[in-house]
């Protein structure tokens, strides 16, 4: 399944829209504003929270943990790399890495060496829009945060300052 998700960027705190392939709305992604680190909800349409991303603080390179009900299902760190960005990715779903053209947001995830999503910025013209193409419906929800985890570390001003 294919999805658009779109950074609302002229609003106070980080805001994904996520939209099927058929352009219904399917997800919501909420930054909490006044926080320390970044803080954002993955929420189905109806406000329920399907998975908590929390930036640890105090780290030399950026790193996040996601949850799903209280309990935390993942870790994100980026690693440190002269050359291209690498994440180290920790989680109870496998193992999970991520390999592309990180500066032109074409990039793919791997599950134990296989394609689970392709994310991608060719499919949409203008900025800060970018699709996920989903090939394991059961890992939807944890692709979805993972993508807007990978954004924030690689693209959000404030991991870089």
């Amino acid at each position: 399944m294919r999805f658009q998700i779109r950074e609302k960027v002229f609003s106070i705190g980080d805001k994904f829209t996520i939209k099927d392939q058929f352009g219904e709305d399917r997800y919501f992604a909420r930054g909490k504003v006044f926080s320390l680190g970044n803080k954002l909800y993955l929420e189905d349409m109806q406000g329920n929270v399907l998975i908590y991303i929390e930036q640890k603080l105090f780290r030399l390179l950026p790193e996040y943990t996601l949850y799903k009900s209280d309990r935390p299902i993942a870790k994100v760190k980026r690693k440190f790399s002269l050359l291209r960005p690498k994440f180290e990715i920790e989680s109870e779903l496998g193992n999970f890495t991520v390999s592309g053209n990180y500066m032109v947001h074409e990039f793919s995830i791997l599950k134990d060496e296989t394609t689970v999503a392709k994310v991608s910025k060719k499919w949409f013209s203008f900025s800060d829009v970018y699709g996920l193409e989903v090939y394991y419906d059961e890992l939807t929800e944890f692709l979805v945060a993972l993508t807007i985890v990978i954004d924030q570390i690689l693209y959000d001003k404030s991991n870089r300052d």
